[in-house]
C-alpha cells in the first residue's frame, strides 16, 4: 500500500524565554489545540467511519481537548508548548496523528538533568541499563526498578512517559521512551529526576531504596546512555556488508535523504550474492522516515530488486477497499499532491500509474462533495494471481526488526512476511494505524505542524495498531545495543 507524505518545508524557529512571554505561549497553545481539534473533527475519517478503529478517536477528540486545556496554566516556554501539543495528539493512540515542532527540536538525547542512571524496557519491566562512572550508591546494570517517589513503577511511568514521550500501550512505545524514566526533559507536566527509587537485584531480590541526585551533565552523557539502551543506527543508514560469511543488508531509514540511488545500485550489483544459497540478513531496525510521495515504495523497490517483480507481484497485499472522508480539505491535499507529482519529471517517468490513480481520486472527491456525501469508497489494487515465477533467492532470509521499524517499514513487512524462506526476527515493531496518507498542516502559532491520516484502509489484512512480533525462537532477548551480541545471535538462526 502506498503511503504519501507532503513535502512541507519546516522553518527553523528559535524559541527562547525572551522571544515570547509565558502568557504568549499559553495563548498560542490554546489556539493551536483548538485548531488541531477542528482540523481533525472536520477531516479525519475516524470521526464518521464506525468501528473499533475509530473508537479511540471519537472518545478522545473532545475529552482530550478538555484535558489539555486544563493544563494550559503550566505552559510557559517553547518546550512546554511542544509537550502539550504532543500530549493531545498522542491521546488518539494513532501513529499517524502527531503534532510536532516546526523547528529543529532538541532530539532524543535532550535533558536538563539526570541522576547518572538510565533505564530500559527489558522483559516486560524497567531495568537499569547504564550507570555513569563515579555515581555513588547507584544501582547496578540489570537491577529492576520497583517504584519511584513511593509510587509503583507502572503508575509512575504512566505519569512520567505516557503520551509525553511515547505510547505506553505499545511495546515499541515502552522501549523508546524507557531511557527517560529518570531524566528531566524539561517537561513541566511530568516529574523530573525522582528523589528516591526502589531497585531490586533479580526477580527474588528485596527492594532497596536509593536516593537519587542530579549529577553534572557532560557533553555526550545522555547520548551515550540512550545508545547503551536503545539501538540507534550509524550515520550511514543504507548499505551492504558481509557478516559471518553472508550479506547483511542495512536499511535503517525510509527517508528520501538516506541515499537510495547509490544503495539501489549497490543492491543490483550484488543481487547474485544476495540470492545465493548462504542466505542473507535484511536489517530493518530503526527503519523509519518519510518520503515525499511513497515511503512504502522504497521497501517494495528493494524487494523487487532482490526477488524480482515477477515473483513478488502476486504476494503483494491487495489494497482492497479504501474509504475517503469527502471534505474540501482532504480534496485540496490530493489536488496539491497531484500538482507536485506532475511537476516532477522523474516521478512522471517512473510512476505514471500513481498519477493516474490520484487524478481519479480527485475526480471522486469532486463527485462526492457535490453529492453531499460524508465518505466514498474506492477499490485499490486487486490481488494478482501467482505468475508461476520461480523464487530467485535460494537461501534463508532473516529480516531483523525492532521498535524503530515503523510506517513504510511495516508495509514492507506485509510483503516480506509472505515470501518463502523469510523469517521475521528481533523484537516487536511499532504499530501503525489504518488511517493513512498523512496530511501535514502548519498550526496558527507557526511553531507546530499537525499531521493525520485522511483516508481509511478498512480492508487491510493486518488489523489496526497491530505490530509484527517475532515468533518463538526468533525473539532477541539480549541487549539490543550490543551489536556484537546481536550479530552472534543472528548467526545462530542460520545454524552456525
Amino acid at each position: 500500500m502506498i503511503r504519501f507524505l507532503t513535502a512541507v518545508a519546516a522553518a527553523a524557529v528559535a524559541l527562547s524565554a525572551s522571544a515570547a512571554s509565558a502568557q504568549d505561549f499559553r495563548a498560542l497553545a490554546r489556539t493551536d489545540l483548538q485548531a488541531a481539534h477542528d482540523a481533525l473533527r472536520d477531516n479525519h475519517p475516524a470521526a464518521v467511519i464506525p468501528g473499533a478503529a475509530g473508537d479511540s478517536f471519537r472518545g478522545w477528540i473532545e475529552a482530550g481537548l478538555a484535558d489539555a486545556n486544563g493544563r494550559l496554566g503550566q505552559v510557559n516556554s517553547g518546550d512546554s508548548h511542544a509537550y502539550l501539543m504532543r500530549y493531545y495528539a498522542a491521546g488518539f493512540r494513532d501513529s499517524n496523528i502527531a503534532i510536532t515542532p516546526s523547528y529543529e527540536s532538541l532530539g532524543p538525547y535532550f535533558g536538563i538533568s539526570w541522576p547518572g542512571i538510565t533505564t530500559g524496557w527489558r522483559n516486560g519491566r524497567y531495568e537499569v541499563t547504564y550507570v555513569k562512572a563515579g555515581v555513588r550508591n547507584a544501582p547496578r546494570v540489570g537491577d529492576i526498578v520497583v517504584s519511584c517517589n513511593l509510587v509503583p513503577i507502572e503508575e509512575y511511568a504512566r505519569g512520567k512517559l505516557d503520551k509525553w514521550e511515547g505510547n505506553l500501550d505499545t511495546e515499541a512505545g515502552r522501549v523508546t521512551s524507557a531511557p527517560y524514566l529518570l531524566w528531566n526533559r524539561n517537561n513541566p507536566f511530568a516529574a523530573g529526576v525522582p528523589s528516591t527509587c526502589e531497585f531490586k537485584r533479580g526477580d527474588r531480590g528485596r527492594p532497596r531504596a536509593t536516593d537519587l541526585r542530579p549529577v553534572p551533565l557532560a557533553a555526550g552523557d545522555l547520548e551515550a546512555a540512550y545508545r547503551a539502551t536503545v539501538y540507534m543506527p550509524t550515520a550511514t543508514p543504507l548499505g551492504i556488508e558481509t557478516v559471518n560469511g553472508r550479506p547483511w543488508v542495512n536499511v535503517h531509514s525510509f527517508a528520501d535523504s538516506a541515499g537510495w540511488d547509490a544503495f539501489n545500485a549497490q543492491v543490483e550489483g550484488q543481487a547474485a550474492a544476495l540470492r545465493g544459497p548462504q542466505g542473507f540478513v535484511l536489517d530493518l531496525r530503526a527503519a523509519s522516515g518519510a518520503s515525499a510521495y511513497t515511503s512504502t515504495a522504497r521497501g517494495y523497490g528493494l524487494a523487487n530488486r532482490i526477488w524480482t517483480p515477477e515473483f513478488t507481484v502476486s504476494r503483494q497485499p491487495a489494497a482492497g477497499a479504501i474509504t475517503y472522508r469527502a471534505t474540501p480539505g482532504n480534496r485540496t491535499w490530493y489536488a496539491e499532491t497531484l500538482g507536485r507529482m506532475q511537476a516532477d519529471p522523474r516521478f512522471v517517468q517512473e510512476a505514471t500509474p500513481v498519477i493516474e490513480q490520484t487524478q481519479a481520486i480527485v475526480a471522486a472527491f469532486d463527485a462526492a462533495i457535490a453529492a453531499g456525501q460524508q465518505t466514498f469508497t474506492l477499490q485499490g489494487r486487486a490481488a494478482v494471481a501467482d505468475t508461476g515465477a520461480a523464487n530467485p533467492v535460494q537461501g534463508p532470509v532473516v529480516v531483523l526488526v525492532d521498535a524503530g521499524c515503523s510506517g513504510g517499514c511495516l508495509d514492507t513487512l506485509d510483503l516480506l512476511s509472505k515470501l518463502p524462506n523469510v523469517r521475521i526476527a528481533g523484537s516487536t515493531t511499532a504499530t501503525d494505524t489504518i488511517f493513512i496518507e498523512p496530511t501535514v498542516a502548519r498550526l496558527p502559532s507557526n511553531y507546530s505542524d499537525l499531521s493525520y491520516g485522511h483516508k481509511a484502509w478498512t480492508s487491510r489484512a493486518r488489523p489496526n495498531n497491530t505490530p509484527f512480533t517475532p515468533a518463538q525462537g526468533l525473539a532477541y532477548v539480549g541487549n539490543p545495543a550490543d551489536e556484537a551480541a546481536v550479530r552472534a545471535w543472528v548467526a545462530t538462526l542460520f545454524g552456525s
